[in-house]
């Protein structure tokens, strides 16, 4: 997704817009959680004021991230807005604003960049889809849910409760 300065130079009212659709699919292949991400829907304009460029856009996409329970694959969709500032001069007055020095301005990588920043913390699969895939028991242990743990007496105590009982039915 490129932007010709030239061209929003010669624009009416020094201002274009955009609606395309860009693959950000190598986000997949860096260390993040990102498993596989289709093409982001990108809207947005770009409008020149002196030697400043403001860029306005709102992305929508969907990653597949990993479930924090059992790492099966969970859709994640998004949609956010985001703003990029840039300047032609050499030195910006604001460390948020980027310096431009070439004639054709590429908003993928900071595109990519805010995708980044929308990864959640976790994520979780539905429940039909945990139930699902939970194991439940394997070599030297068993999955206990809080219904069965409230019920059931550990092992360990039962020789007590059997003695406890046993004085109860001797002081009869």
């Amino acid at each position: 997704m490129k932007i010709s300065l030239q061209k929003l130079k010669q624009s009416r009212d020094n201002s274009i817009s955009f609606d395309e659709l860009v693959d950000v699919s190598d986000l997949a292949d860096l260390d993040n959680d990102i498993r596989s991400i289709e093409p982001v829907h990108v809207q947005g304009s770009a409008k020149l004021d002196g030697s400043e460029i403001i860029c306005e856009l709102t992305v929508q996409g969907e990653m597949i991230l990993p479930c924090a329970r059992t790492l099966v694959d969970v859709p994640y969709s998004f949609d956010f807005r985001m703003e990029e500032s840039f300047t032609t001069r050499d030195y910006p007055e604001n460390e948020d604003v980027h310096t431009v020095n070439v004639e054709v301005l590429d908003l993928v990588p900071y595109i990519k960049e805010n995708v980044i920043l929308e990864i959640p913390y976790r994520v979780f699969a539905e429940k039909e889809i945990l139930e699902a895939n939970t194991i439940e028991q394997g070599e030297g242990w068993t999955l206990i849910t809080e219904e069965e743990r409230s019920t059931k007496i550990d092992p360990r105590l039962e020789k007590l409760k059997a003695l406890l009982d046993d004085n109860n039915n001797d002081s009869l």
